[in-house]
């Protein structure tokens, strides 16, 4: 593992990731830099409330900002017409059908450029094919229209980004995902940060103090599963 954050390596061995306590960082989140996307070290970060995001050719820079944005699970905000279009049945939806398609579909066209880059793909497949990361698809026929994914630790789900090709098709994934998760017993939906679509969605932002305090309860629960 590469080190480049300036505030400790510290004398437990346990502390020995590229990052400092999330607590002790500052509100913009930034709270170490290096490493690698290894399913240990990622699985590690999400359980302590810590989350990957650089752009190609940066290095590995990990946040954890304050406040924290959430979707409560029984806080989603579902309107009358998404509602109508659900029941449709204008989109199917799908679970896990294909996660690497999902992945580099929520990196394309983006004004701002990409995070989801070769080394992302790569290190969350690798959670895929372990079982603690997944996607929702929606479909049109044959074409992949929209979708979602994230990882789940414990009863926590960290959503990490979603897209659409259809009107409505990421807000149907997302509705999806919801469901899923409340069916399932899962504790904690965290979303980072909020965006214009999430908020209109449902999703909140609570003091990182708090939002480490729930995680800590949620990684703990072990009769959790996604699938």
């Amino acid at each position: 593992m590469s080190w480049a954050w300036p505030f400790r390596r510290g004398s437990d061995p346990d502390r020995d990731v590229p990052w400092i306590p999330p607590d002790l960082g500052e509100p913009e989140g930034l709270v170490g830099v290096g490493g690698t996307l290894t399913p240990d070290l990622l699985l590690r970060a999400y359980a302590e409330g810590v989350f990957p995001w650089f752009s190609d050719g940066d290095p590995v820079l990990w946040w954890s900002p304050d406040p924290r944005a959430v979707i409560e699970l029984d806080g989603l905000h579902v309107s009358r017409r998404l509602a109508r279009t659900i029941r449709s049945g204008a989109f199917r939806v799908t679970v896990n059908r294909c996660f690497a398609d999902v992945m580099r579909a929520c990196g394309e066209n983006r004004e701002e450029g990409t995070w989801v880059t070769a080394e992302m793909i790569d290190g969350y497949t690798k959670l895929h094919e372990l079982g603690n990361a997944h996607s929702v698809e929606v479909w049109q026929g044959e074409a992949l229209v929209g979708g979602i994914y994230g990882v789940a630790v414990g009863g926590l789900f960290a959503g990490e980004s979603m897209f659409h090709r259809k009107t409505d098709a990421s807000k149907v994934a997302l509705a999806a995902l919801v469901a899923r998760l409340r069916e399932r017993g899962y504790a904690l939906f965290d979303v980072q940060m909020t965006t214009d679509h999430t908020e209109r969605m449902g999703a909140i932002n609570v003091p990182r103090a708090d939002y480490l305090r729930r995680l800590r309860k949620a990684v703990r629960m072990t009769e959790v599963t996604f699938t």
